[in-house]
């Protein structure tokens, strides 16, 4: 134990807790300010960046994409921790499908009814509106790449799964999520907004647009002949 920790957490001066407190103000005054389609913006709610690292807008849409696709015309998605791939669905196909955010940052709490609190220490955990194999497919990123909470996480989507489910975490978890999951890795790889030191892959346990070599396909316009 270091000297620093038998004297206990590090006291902020108060002009540096001062400026943590308007920091926090501001914060909550912005997401206070958020309507309409803004709210679904990639990035809108920035990320911690000690933990938080948010998709590409084109990682996101293409899973998105995928989970529309597997969940079927009013088909149920359910997106733990997985906040990025929530907004896309939402700003893409509200109409289409129903979706919750299963997140442990309250700050997604703007999304009113299909935020639910989620910490994956505690996997079973959920409230009582959440049935039970109640979603069609279950997108989840870990937040750590570590196995045991990769196996916690992994109760949380077979709790709410109907069979389908599209992870996204390390490649260095590939045979640990095969076990826990029955998933496999796919072709395509995904991109976030900054990057990270560790290869990241998606898994999936059905048969999926994302373990083709292709990338977003836009409808195409035809030009006058």
């Amino acid at each position: 134990m270091s000297d620093s920790e038998d004297e206990g957490p590090p006291q902020l001066s108060s002009y540096a807790l001062a400026a943590l407190q308007e920091f926090y103000a501001e914060q909550q005054h912005h997401h206070s300010d958020l309507c309409g389609d803004d709210k679904y913006n990639i990035g809108i709610i920035e990320e911690n960046w000690l933990s938080q690292f948010w998709y590409s807008p084109e990682t996101a849409m293409r899973l998105a994409e995928d989970a529309v696709a597997a969940a079927g015309e009013g088909g149920r998605i359910a997106c733990v921790s997985a906040p990025s791939v929530y907004q896309k669905l939402r700003e893409r196909h509200r109409d289409d499908v129903s979706v919750c955010i299963f997140e442990y940052d309250r700050r997604f709490a703007i999304y009113g009814e299909d935020f639910v609190y989620y910490d994956y220490k505690n996997p079973v955990d959920l409230p009582e509106r959440i049935a039970t194999h109640s979603f069609d497919i279950v997108v989840a990123d870990p937040p750590y790449l570590s196995e045991e909470c990769l196996r916690k996480m992994s109760e949380t989507i077979k709790l709410l799964t109907r069979g389908k489910i599209l992870l996204c975490t390390g490649a260095v978890m590939e045979d640990a999520a095969a076990k826990l999951l029955g998933v496999k890795m796919c072709k395509f790889i995904p991109e976030h907004t900054r990057t990270l030191g560790n290869e990241f892959r998606c898994f999936v346990n059905y048969n999926s647009r994302l373990d083709c070599n292709l990338s977003v396909q836009l409808p195409v316009q035809e030009g006058p002949k």
